[in-house]
């Protein structure tokens, strides 16, 4: 069974921020936690990122996000929506 993951990422970002958010992207492809990570424009300041992942790697997945968003600094980039 799977589970969504969604991520609400600020749209408007420097050259920096972009290559971390294409890390922890890349990451979590590499990691295979997905193999596709989609996007919504339903805010104006924010993008709604959002995959799906095995429910069992569920706590996995998100112990990686925040572990990125802490060692990038990306508290106020990146923010993991609960569902």
């Amino acid at each position: 069974m799977n589970t969504t993951i969604r991520l609400r990422i600020r749209k408007e970002l420097d050259p920096a921020t972009e290559k971390k958010i294409i890390r922890l992207k890349g990451g979590l492809i590499a990691g295979n936690f997905t193999d596709i990570i989609y996007f919504d424009d339903d805010e104006q300041e924010y993008y709604i990122h959002h995959f799906t992942v095995e429910t069992a790697r569920k706590k996995e997945a998100a112990d990686y996000i925040a572990g990125c968003i802490m060692e990038g600094n990306l508290s106020d980039i990146v923010m993991l929506v609960e569902n």
